[in-house]
């Protein structure tokens, strides 16, 4: 099975590569873009006997591995 862990900064952490890349969009003429926040993409391939088993390896590898528990969130997304 296939796990997508979508790591994000939490929303009172300040994201300055994404205010970066705002800044760079608006100069390239989108500047209807209010603001960018900045994250990760890891894509987990997991042997498990179910999905729940899945769903539960890669929740426990977000919190001890992918993110840190002070700055980030995360969502798991599990694809047969």
């Amino acid at each position: 099975m296939k796990a997508n862990v979508i790591v994000r900064l939490k929303s009172q952490v300040l994201d300055p590569q994404g205010e970066t890349i705002r800044a760079a969009l608006d100069t390239l003429g989108y500047s209807n873009v209010k603001e960018v926040r900045q994250g990760k993409h890891f894509e987990l391939s997991l042997e498990a006997e179910s999905h729940q088993e899945a769903e539960s390896q890669a929740r426990e590898i977000a919190e001890r591995v992918l993110s840190n528990p002070v700055l980030e969130t995360f969502d798991v997304e599990v694809v047969d």
